[in-house]
């Protein structure tokens, strides 16, 4: 599209914008954050939006998508948000379709169809799909006003959901013609904002953080002290928590079993993992969203864009690999706005579970030569290069562009890779297994940061908010387990006035490690380190947990008389 033409589509839409806002989205104003990012949509200034879960990011690219004139894009990486968004409008009468693997064959012919035709407003497809030839020389045959990058953390190798299949957008939005462009997450730390604006390659992209405090949920972790506790443990919190929600579990295998166990207990149960078939999960899901299942079992496959606002609880049966991923999970809860419970009980094992699955995450010496074996077979598309060799399909797409980056091989506009030159030696392949291993070294210093959240006695909502370098503070919140109990103890100590006691110095004075120090409901234990603000203490079990100071309480050693 010819700058001209975009300056008219800019011109006086504002009007237009809110009749649309309140006769087809029925709604009477949009919100701070949305009115900014689509200001800056329609101005065709290209941002990275940071927004929590329930801040309205879909109305973001949907209120432009109708002030357009051309369609707009969608990529997205799950199947499920692509059904939901499709569903929910075409129930206000917008025309829009989705394009992805998963789809029946007269299905796919309709929207290919309409696709070529140049019908429809919107279009929904996976980053899979968009590197396809074929599909993009479709798409390239009308024009495209607006792409969007839904969920666009997974653009980025240092975040929670790295999807290699997302590199390639980049590449695409040249060749659809450069047109106006937006970014969407719920979840980035500066670091990982970076990378995402490094990877796409969109110039003068600018971030626009809408911050992630959400004082409607209530934070909470329970400790089991074995798998049958745990799973006593999830069937009391569904018989205490009121309406429904979302149980997560970090393996296809977990899923099932706790699936099984929810239906001996009478609980109307769906589950959702990337094993099932496409038209098993689309059932499933419906019956979530159609309250016919009160509870959904799932790994993280489920939930991205899923606009079920009245989800009361996610419970995360076993801990996710990050503070990132824990965050995306849990604000599925309330995003109607109201109260809502995020739960994590946590065991010791699951560490040993994320390592498992951060075990093959990443390419390494073997996977680049055997990569580069199969590129001196001759050019070939991805597909081709993964018959040719060992390679898992996605540390194949992350091996070819740590070789492309390099300039050892290149691909083209259709698709297809091809070797540039041999590497110079073991140096120059040692240097690209490098980057690899800092990328492993940052995924386990994400995974301990988890691990400290679980175990903590610190604020949660402060912890979350330091993680994702937000300058809010929400100490003494209020609203998760460990503040509550803070303020209980502190209530508590004001009403047991039994007997005047010698006044105490504060606990970060005084606490060394290997002092010995009482915590209220947790007991006996040990100092290991400690300041002014908090220490961190060592129980008799093996578990150390952090706590404020003032919330830990010195033992006295008994005095003794010759």
């Amino acid at each position: 599209m010819t700058a001209s033409v975009r300056r008219r589509a800019r011109a006086g839409w504002r009007a237009e914008a809110q009749q649309l806002l309140k006769q087809t989205f029925r709604l009477p104003r949009l919100r701070n954050a949305q009115a900014a990012v689509i200001e800056r949509v329609m101005a065709d200034r290209p941002t990275l939006a940071i927004m929590p879960t329930g801040a309205g990011k879909s109305l973001c690219y949907q209120l432009p998508a109708l002030l357009l004139p051309g369609r707009t894009l969608v990529v997205s990486p799950l199947i499920a948000l692509m059904k939901d968004q499709c569903d929910k409008l075409r129930a206000r009468g917008i025309e829009a379709r989705q394009l992805h693997s998963s789809l029946a064959a007269d299905e796919e012919r309709e929207a290919l169809a309409a696709l070529s035709a140049g019908h429809g407003r919107l279009y929904f497809t996976t980053p899979e799909r968009l590197a396809d030839a074929g599909f993009l020389r479709e798409l390239q045959r009308h024009p495209v006003d607006l792409m969007v990058v839904d969920e666009a953390h997974c653009v980025s190798q240092w975040g929670h959901d790295f999807r290699p299949s997302f590199l390639e957008i980049g590449a695409a939005w040249q060749a659809l013609g450069r047109p106006r462009f937006l970014a969407l997450t719920a979840t980035a730390t500066t670091e990982v904002a970076d990378d995402i604006l490094r990877q796409l390659k969109v110039p003068g992209t600018e971030v626009l953080n809408a911050g992630a405090y959400r004082p409607n949920l209530y934070y909470r972790v329970e400790a089991p002290a074995s798998e049958e506790a745990r799973r006593d443990a999830l069937l009391r919190l569904l018989a205490e928590l009121p309406g429904s929600g979302i149980v997560y579990c970090a393996t296809v295998k977990a899923v099932d079993a706790v699936h099984a166990l929810l239906g001996q207990a009478d609980t109307r149960t769906a589950r959702y993992h990337g094993r099932m078939p496409a038209g098993e999960r689309r059932a499933e899901q419906d019956r979530f969203m159609r309250r016919e299942a009160r509870v959904m079992v799932a790994t993280n496959a489920f939930g991205l864009g899923i606009d079920k606002r009245d989800t009361r609880f996610v419970v995360h049966y076993q801990m996710p690999g990050s503070l990132d991923a824990y965050y995306q999970e849990s604000g599925r809860a309330g995003r109607d706005g109201q109260p809502a419970t995020c739960v994590l009980l946590y065991h010791g094992k699951d560490k040993a579970v994320q390592q498992f699955l951060m075990a093959g995450r990443y390419p390494g010496r073997e996977e680049l030569a055997a990569a580069l074996d199969a590129l001196r077979a001759g050019p070939a598309t991805l597909e081709q290069l993964h018959e040719r060799g060992p390679v898992p399909r996605n540390k194949l797409q992350v091996t070819l562009k740590l070789l492309r980056d390099a300039k050892i091989a290149a691909r083209n506009r259709t698709g297809t890779w091809r070797l540039l030159r041999e590497p110079t030696g073991d140096a120059e392949l040692e240097t690209l297994v490098a980057d690899e291993r800092d990328r492993r070294a940052h995924d386990r210093e994400m995974l301990e940061r988890m691990i400290f959240y679980a175990r903590s006695g610190l604020c949660r909502w402060q912890m979350l908010l330091e993680y994702f370098d937000e300058d809010e503070r929400a100490e003494r919140c209020g609203h998760c387990d460990n503040c509550l109990r803070l303020l209980q103890h502190q209530a508590q100590t004001r009403d047991e006035r039994t007997a005047p006691e010698a006044p105490r110095e504060p606990a970060g004075s005084v606490l060394r490690p290997g002092t010995p120090v009482r915590v209220p409901r947790y007991g006996e234990g040990e100092v290991v380190e400690a300041s002014t603000d908090s220490a961190t203490i060592a129980f008799p079990d093996g578990r150390t947990r952090s706590f404020v100071a003032e919330y830990v309480e010195r033992i006295e050693a008994a005095s003794t008389t010759g």
